[in-house]
C-alpha cells in the first residue's frame, strides 16, 4: 500500500508542477488591457456628414474596415475593436501616442485615385455613395464593382491615364502627400493590411459608365477592398462620445500590487483551509492551484483582455470555487459526527452537497451572463473572467478535487485518522455499534428563531433608513454615471486643491472633486466632457506645468444615459432571473423571502456607499451583482438545508416543528457561512489594502455586501420564510417537503471490522 501511495502522491505533485508550468508562460502571453500597460481607448459614433445619410450595417462595417487599417499604421500588435450597434469602440494597449492615434482614427476616409507618378486623378466625389459591390466576372471570379456617378470625370481621368505610358490607375485611402508614394508601395499595393494604396488597375481605355476591378482575388479579399472603397466614398464621420487615456507607469503599477494580491490571498486562502481541514485542506489548495492555471489559460485561449475587473474576477472566483469544497467538507463531517466511517461520510457527503453547489453556481453563473450582456469595457471582461471561473469551478473543485480525494480515501491511507483527513476529533465519532448518538452540535444554545420579529422589524428600520440616506445625502456618481471629464496626474511634484482650481479655472472649467489617491497620484474631475481637441490640449498642459504622466478620460451624456439604462436593466433582469430560478427549484415562499433578503442587502450596501462617500460606477453594478450571486449562495444553502430537515419530519408539522427546523438548519450551515464568507474576504481585503486604487470602491462594495448578505440569510431570509410559512399553516396550506432526488438513496451499512 506504501508504494500506491507514494505513486499517487508523485502524480499529485507532477499535477502541480504541470499547472504552474502552464500558469506562468499564459500569465506573460495574456493580452492586458489599457489599466494594466497603459494605452488609449475611445468609443465612436457613426454619424453622417450631411444628415441625410442612413447609418446601415454596411456603413458600419465599411467604418470598421478603415480603423483596423489606420490601427496597422500605428503599429498596434493587438488592438481590441468592437461594434456596438452604430458605435464603434477602439482599444490600443501599449500606444504611446494617444493624441497621434486619435488624430489618425477620427479623419474622415479619404478615397483617391492617382496615376503612378502620384498625380492626383479624381476623388471620391466620382462615385455615388457606397459605390463598391461585389460581384462575380464571366467565369464566377469575384470582382469590385464602382458604381459611377460622374461619368464625365470618370471618362476624362481614365482617358488620361489609358494614354500614358504607364497606364495605371491607383486608388488610394488616406494618402499623405508627404509620406505615401506608389514607387515605395507597389509592391505592397493590394494588400489590404499593409498598404493604404488599395489597388492598381491598367486601363486601355476611357470608361464613362459603372466599371470592375479585377485581379486574381478571394472573396474575404474583394469584401475588404470593397468595404474600405465605400468608407471613402461615404459621407460619414466619426464622433467621439467617450474616451480614456492610460499611462504606461499607471499601468504598470496596478498589474504589480493587484498581482501582489492576488498571490497573498491564494497563499492564505490555502494555509487557512489546511489548518481547518488538514489534508482535505490541502487537497482543496491543489484544487486552487489547477483551478487559477486552467481559468487564466481558458481566458487566453479566447482571446481575452485581461483588466483590473478581470483580475479581481479570477481573485474572487477562488472564495466562489473554494466554497464549493467547503460545502462537501462541511456534509463530510456532518455524516462522521453521525458516526459513519471515512469512506461512508465521504460519499454521502459528496452527494448530499452536489445539488446545493450546483444551485449555488448557476444563481452566480446567472447574473455573470446579464453582465456580459449589458456590461461595457472592463464590466464585460470581468462577466467573462467570472463565467469561466465558475465553470472551472465545477470541472476542478468539484469533479477533479473529489475524484482526486478519493482515489486516497479508497486505499485506506485515512483509516483510523479522522483528524488528519478532515480535521474532526475521533472522540467526537460516535460508536453506532453500541448505539452511541451524536454528541457534537454547533451553536445549540443559539435560538435564531426566538427574536425573529425583533430581527425583521430591525431589518425594516434598516432600511428605511437606507432609503432616507440615499434620499437625504444622495450618492456619489462617478464620471460613468455624471458625465464629465476626469485628469488623473502622476507626478513628484507637490499639488494642491487650491492650485489645481486655479488651473481649471483658467482652462475654462468646472471642477467638482480634488482627491489625492496616494504620494504622486491625483485625481480630479470636472463636470465638462471634454472634446478631443480641448482633451488634448488639457492633458498637455498639466504635463507640462507639473512634469506629469497625464491620463484623460471623458464621458459624454449620451453614454452616460445609456449605462444608466444598462445598468438598471442588468440589476432588475438579473434578479428576476434568479428569483425566478429560486421559485421554481423550490417553491414560491421561498422565492419572496429571498427578494426581500437580496433587496435589503443591496439597498444597506448602496447606502453605505452614500453614508461613506464612496464613488458609484460601471464597476459597482458588476460588484452589486455579484453581491446578489454570493447572497443567493448562501440562502440557497440555508433553503436547502430546511428543506431538507422538513422531508425527514414524518409528523405533520406544527408551528413549534418549524420553529425548531429553521434553528437546526441555520446551527448546521452556519460553520460554513462563516468559512465561506472569511475565505472570500480574505482576497477582498488583500485587493483593498494591496491592489490598484482604481477597483477600491469595487472590492469595498463587495465586502459590504458579502458581510451583510450572510447576516440577511440567517436573520432575513429565513425568518421571512417561517412567518409566511406559519401563516399558511393556518390557512392549511402547508405539506411536508417532498423528497430529494438523488442519484443513491442507499446508505452505506457500518459493519464492525470492516468499515467502522
Amino acid at each position: 500500500m506504501k508504494k500506491q501511495i507514494i505513486t499517487r502522491i508523485i502524480v499529485v505533485v507532477a499535477l502541480v508542477a504541470a499547472a504552474l508550468a502552464l500558469l506562468f508562460p499564459t500569465l506573460k502571453s495574456i493580452k492586458l488591457g489599457l489599466d494594466l500597460q497603459g494605452g488609449f481607448e475611445v468609443l465612436y459614433q457613426i454619424e453622417s456628414i450631411d444628415g441625410k445619410e442612413k447609418i446601415t450595417s454596411d456603413v458600419v462595417n465599411s467604418t470598421y474596415n478603415t480603423l483596423v487599417k489606420r490601427i496597422d499604421v500605428l503599429g498596434v500588435l493587438e488592438p481590441t475593436i468592437n461594434i456596438e450597434g452604430d458605435r464603434i469602440r477602439v482599444q490600443l494597449a501599449g500606444v504611446d501616442n494617444a493624441d497621434e492615434a486619435r488624430n489618425i482614427l477620427s479623419q474622415t476616409a479619404s478615397l483617391t485615385f492617382r496615376d503612378t507618378s502620384d498625380h492626383l486623378l479624381m476623388t471620391s466625389d466620382v462615385l455615388r455613395s457606397g459605390a463598391a459591390k461585389v460581384g462575380t466576372d464571366e467565369k464566377g471570379s469575384p470582382v469590385v464593382s464602382l458604381s459611377v456617378k460622374d461619368k464625365d470625370a470618370f471618362y476624362k481621368a481614365t482617358k488620361k491615364v489609358s494614354q500614358m505610358d504607364d497606364n495605371r490607375i491607383v486608388i488610394w485611402l488616406d494618402y499623405d502627400e508627404e509620406t505615401d508614394s506608389f514607387q515605395n508601395e507597389q509592391y505592397k499595393c493590394g494588400s489590404l493590411n499593409d498598404s493604404k494604396c488599395l489597388s492598381v488597375a491598367t486601363v486601355s481605355q476611357g470608361f464613362s459608365s459603372d466599371v470592375i476591378i479585377e485581379g486574381n482575388f478571394e472573396h474575404e479579399e474583394v469584401q475588404n477592398l470593397v468595404d474600405l472603397i465605400n468608407s471613402g466614398s461615404m459621407p460619414t464621420k466619426l464622433v467621439e462620445i467617450s474616451s480614456q487615456s492610460v499611462g504606461a507607469s499607471f499601468g504598470e503599477n496596478s498589474l504589480e500590487k493587484t498581482v501582489t494580491a492576488g498571490i497573498v490571498a491564494i497563499i492564505l486562502i490555502c494555509l487557512f483551509l489546511i489548518c481547518l481541514y488538514r489534508m482535505s485542506g490541502l487537497f482543496a489548495s491543489i484544487g486552487i492551484i489547477i483551478y487559477s492555471a486552467l481559468t487564466f489559460f481558458i481566458f487566453w485561449l479566447i482571446g481575452g483582455t485581461l483588466t483590473l475587473p478581470g483580475i479581481a474576477a479570477m481573485i474572487i472566483g477562488i472564495g466562489m470555487a473554494v466554497d464549493s469544497n467547503v460545502i462537501s467538507f462541511a456534509r463530510i463531517k456532518d455524516e462522521m459526527y453521525e458516526g459513519r466511517g471515512i469512506k461512508s461520510a465521504f460519499k454521502n457527503g459528496n452527494k448530499d452537497s452536489l445539488g446545493t453547489i450546483m444551485d449555488a453556481n448557476i444563481t452566480t453563473l446567472i447574473a455573470a451572463i446579464v453582465l456580459f450582456i449589458f456590461g461595457q469595457s472592463s464590466v464585460k471582461g470581468f462577466a467573462t473572467m467570472l463565467i469561466i471561473s465558475i465553470i472551472v469551478t465545477l470541472l476542478i473543485m468539484v469533479v477533479f478535487v473529489r475524484w482526486l480525494m478519493k482515489w486516497f480515501v479508497e486505499t485506506g491511507v485515512f483509516d483510523g485518522k479522522p483528524g488528519l483527513f478532515i480535521g474532526v476529533k475521533a472522540k467526537d465519532i460516535p460508536n453506532v455499534n453500541k448505539r452511541e448518538k451524536r454528541t457534537k452540535f454547533f451553536y445549540k444554545k443559539i435560538d435564531f428563531v426566538k427574536n425573529r420579529k425583533i430581527f425583521l422589524i430591525a431589518a425594516l428600520i434598516i432600511g428605511v433608513v437606507g432609503i432616507g440616506s440615499i434620499i437625504t445625502m444622495g450618492l456619489k456618481l462617478g464620471v460613468d454615471f455624471k458625465g464629465g471629464t476626469v485628469i488623473n496626474l502622476q507626478t513628484e511634484e507637490k499639488v494642491t486643491k487650491a492650485d489645481v482650481q486655479k488651473d481649471i479655472k483658467k482652462l475654462g472649467y468646472k471642477m467638482y472633486e480634488f482627491e489625492k489617491q496616494n504620494d504622486d497620484t491625483y485625481s480630479i474631475k470636472i463636470e465638462n466632457s471634454l472634446p478631443q481637441k480641448k482633451s488634448m490640449s488639457t492633458e498637455d498642459y498639466f504635463a507640462e506645468k507639473y512634469n506629469a504622466s497625464t491620463d484623460v478620460g471623458v464621458v459624454s451624456n449620451i453614454v452616460k444615459k445609456e449605462l444608466i439604462k444598462n445598468a438598471i436593466l442588468a440589476l432588475i433582469i438579473a434578479a428576476f432571473a434568479i428569483i425566478l430560478y429560486i421559485s421554481l427549484r423550490f417553491k414560491f415562499s421561498y422565492g419572496v423571502s429571498c427578494i426581500a433578503s437580496l433587496l435589503l442587502n443591496v439597498l444597506i450596501t448602496v447606502s453605505l456607499f452614500s453614508i461613506f462617500r464612496l464613488e458609484v460606477s460601471t464597476i459597482f453594478i458588476a460588484a452589486i451583482l455579484s453581491i446578489i450571486g454570493y447572497a443567493v449562495n448562501d440562502i440557497i444553502i440555508t433553503f436547502d438545508r430546511i428543506r431538507e430537515n422538513m422531508h425527514d419530519k414524518t409528523n405533520k408539522l406544527n408551528k413549534h416543528d418549524l420553529d425548531n427546523i429553521v434553528n437546526e438548519s441555520l446551527r448546521s450551515i452556519l460553520n460554513r457561512s462563516i468559512i465561506t464568507t472569511v475565505t472570500t474576504l480574505i482576497p477582498v481585503v488583500c485587493l483593498i489594502f494591496l491592489g490598484a486604487s482604481d477597483i477600491f470602491e469595487f472590492n469595498m462594495a463587495l465586502l459590504f455586501g458579502l458581510v451583510i448578505g450572510t447576516l440577511c440569510s440567517i436573520f432575513v431570509a429565513s425568518q421571512l420564510w417561517l412567518e409566511i410559512t406559519k401563516r399558511n399553516i393556518k390557512k392549511g396550506k402547508v405539506e411536508k417537503e417532498k423528497k430529494k432526488v438523488v442519484l443513491d438513496e442507499v446508505d452505506e451499512l457500518q459493519i464492525k471490522g470492516v468499515n467502522s
